[in-house]
């Protein structure tokens, strides 16, 4: 009989997968389950506390384990499953049948008759999983029988790696195949048992003696748990029962949302189209922001990062670094949203194995194009950046996600908290969440969140930001000595009230100089206009000894500019900001020996600003920002003393980007 074609072959695999999962899905979506459970074996069936487990069950029962992960992943949505599968056209079967419902394969079994069938590396794998907290499922008499007889697999394993072997036992409606193991083809609308066994601890013995017992021990288990499951009536003291239907745990937190990006998705274009126009997207890259990617993905281990903008950006620089070190032939991929950070990308970092793309809309569709290309064996978010659509997409290809310098604000909480069944499904699921503060890891807590750390914030573990020291001098030298105030990364709105800081100050010190830097460049037209022509460093413009004003609209610049002037108002924190406000990173000062104040709205950098406490001044109006520039250009001393206690603190955690790149690193085994 001649051979069907690839492609055709293909197709009729795909159908007969999907027809078995369908009705494998139907009939233990439709069977009413009862479990009893030990109670050791549930703590390490469902993985709390970092425990984790070797499963076994009989070869015959395999059509019906689904049920058991279904009933487990909703208790710990961040668990992982592997099974260990025949390297043979039925186990690849098997690997695609389940794969949908996140059961991931290891293929291999023992090797026989001087045949590598991948039993070593099989067993390598498994060790990995168990040790970086996954539970694995073995069939002891499988692939080939004989039936209901334990090989060593099992054992060895369990032995190998000192973790328990929980033994499972199931029955349900269902018919009796005639194959080797007699497998029970589940029936719908039924009932099922579970039976789940106290954990056995095997001790570590190399003698063939004692792994034959072994072996028969585990045999015995099994055996012992399979009949109770076929006894149902028969009431086991000790044993936790439960009634329940069961079906896979959605991956989507929110079908409601997903349902409105697809919705939106046909107008975004426009919407990025017109963002175009604005200078706030680039006309060649922006098709990015769909899902296209605009470089090929290098072979190897990929990991992702994630930062919305320059703040988030300059934050995880370190972890990129540090990974790229510590992995020479790791390539890390870093998106972000906006093109003035992807310009300071640019300009601080550059690397062969380093890639930048701009991170897609959350659109189901965008973001299943960005993963089937990148495929990143780890994801790595930042802040705030919490996309329900992205970060189902990753759960539902098994990729781990992180969140680093967690940051959920007062304001922030208080929105999710009113989607509270969506935030929790979003954030059980992360590998793990380092929080910056306490005050986010409860908030975080609260909102569903399994995996949590309070680390740190890693804006305190930054280097200092790098500087061009030719160009330092050669500022300096233009300036002629003249002493520096600096109004760093100003909003819309704010530069009108500075306009009353610098008549004051020019009244007071008429050959002080104020630096204004606004965060975003491309408005340094209008703030210039605001100060009656002010020069841009934009344009190459250089001021005048007369000039009070000198408008630095230049993009990475601002270590220069801290490093030139020594007392420095924070931005976006005065009450006439247009967008409410909000602060910024006030360690980057900071670490340069700079003395600081900033307005009052600093919500965003809230606890970073009391962590700083009171070597930062907080000002409410413009003449109070004058007064205290006054202040410190009277009183040296007090501008070092200040500046001195900020340096102290913002330097103090320098070891949390070494401790967070491991974490990450380790990802990549899990």
């Amino acid at each position: 009989m001649a051979r069907l074609p690839h492609s055709a072959g293909s197709f009729v695999r795909k159908i007969l997968v999907s027809t078995i999962r369908g009705y494998l899905g139907l009939t233990l979506r439709t069977t009413r389950w009862t479990f009893s459970i030990d109670p050791e074996a549930r703590e390490v069936l469902t993985c709390q506390d970092g425990r984790t487990a070797v499963v076994a069950f009989w070869h015959e029962v395999l059509p019906l384990t689904p049920a058991l992960w279904w009933w487990a992943e909703p208790q710990n949505p961040a668990m992982r499953l592997h099974v260990l599968i025949s390297r043979n056209r039925d186990g690849r079967l098997i690997a695609d049948i389940v794969g949908k419902w996140r059961i991931w394969s290891i293929a291999g079994s023992s090797d026989t008759r001087g045949k590598n069938k991948g039993g070593a590396a099989a067993l390598r794998r498994m060790r990995a999983r168990l040790r970086h907290g996954g539970i694995v499922a073995i069939t002891p008499d499988g692939p080939r029988g004989p039936r209901r007889q334990a090989q060593q697999g099992a054992t060895a394993l369990a032995a190998l790696v000192r973790k328990p072997i929980v033994p499972v036992g199931v029955t349900c409606r269902g018919i009796r195949l005639n194959s080797w193991d007699k497998m029970i083809l589940p029936l719908p609308f039924g009932r099922g048992h579970f039976v789940c066994g106290a954990p056995l601890i095997l001790p570590r013995e190399k003698e063939a003696q004692a792994e034959h017992s072994a072996d028969r021990l585990l045999a015995e288990a099994i055996t012992k748990v399979t009949l109770e499951a076929e006894r149902p009536w028969v009431d086991r003291p000790g044993r936790q029962k439960e009634k329940v239907w069961l079906a896979p745990l959605s991956l989507q937190p929110s079908r409601v949302w997903s349902w409105v990006a697809t919705g939106l998705a046909p107008a975004l274009p426009f919407l990025l189209r017109w963002r175009q126009t604005r200078g706030k997207e680039l006309p060649d890259r922006v098709r990015e922001k769909m899902g296209f990617a605009s470089q090929g993905r290098p072979a190897g281990s990929l990991v992702w990062f994630h930062a919305a903008s320059v703040g988030e950006l300059v934050s995880i620089l370190p972890l990129v670094q540090l990974c790229l070190e510590k992995k020479p032939a790791l390539t890390v991929l870093v998106t972000t949203g906006t093109v003035t950070a992807a310009r300071l990308l640019q300009q601080r970092l550059t690397h062969p194995r380093l890639i930048h793309q701009f991170v897609p809309l959350d659109v189901p569709r965008w973001g299943q194009r960005f993963l089937a290309h990148w495929r990143p064996q780890a994801v790595v978010f930042t802040e705030s950046e919490l996309w329900p659509n992205l970060i189902g997409l990753c759960h539902r290809q098994n990729v781990p996600v992180a969140l680093v310098n967690g940051r959920m604000s007062e304001r922030s909480f208080k929105n999710w908290g009113k989607l509270r069944p969506v935030a929790r499904r979003m954030l059980e699921r992360f590998a793990w969440i380092a929080a910056r503060s306490e005050e986010d890891a409860e908030h975080f807590r609260q909102l569903g969140a399994r995996s949590l750390t309070k680390s740190g914030d890693l804006k305190t573990a930054a280097p200092p930001l790098p500087v061009d020291e030719a160009e330092l001098r050669a500022v300096q030298h233009q300036l002629a000595g003249r002493t520096v105030f600096l109004a760093a990364s100003t909003h819309e709105g704010e530069e009108d009230a500075l306009r009353q800081t610098v008549q004051i100050l020019r009244a007071r010190f008429p050959s002080l100089l104020t630096i204004i830097v606004p965060r975003h460049p491309e408005r340094g037209a209008t703030v210039s206009a605001l100060f009656g022509g002010a020069p841009r460093r934009a344009l190459g413009q250089v001021p005048a000894p007369t000039d009070a004003v000198w408008v630095c609209d230049t993009l990475g610049e601002l270590g220069l500019f801290y490093r030139l002037a020594g007392i420095v108002f924070i931005g976006n924190s005065l009450p006439e900001v247009r967008t409410g406000g909000g602060g910024h990173n006030p360690f980057e000062p900071a670490r340069l020996d700079c003395a600081l104040a900033t307005g009052p709205r600093v919500q965003n950098f809230q606890e970073a600003f009391a962590v700083l406490g009171g070597s930062v001044t907080t000002v409410h109006t413009a003449a109070e920002l004058a007064d205290w520039v006054s202040r410190m250009l009277n009183d040296p001393m007090c501008r070092q003393t200040c500046a001195a206690q900020a340096q102290a603190v913002a330097t103090a955690n320098m070891a949390l980007p070494e401790q967070l790149t491991d974490k990450i690193l380790a990802l990549l085994s899990s």
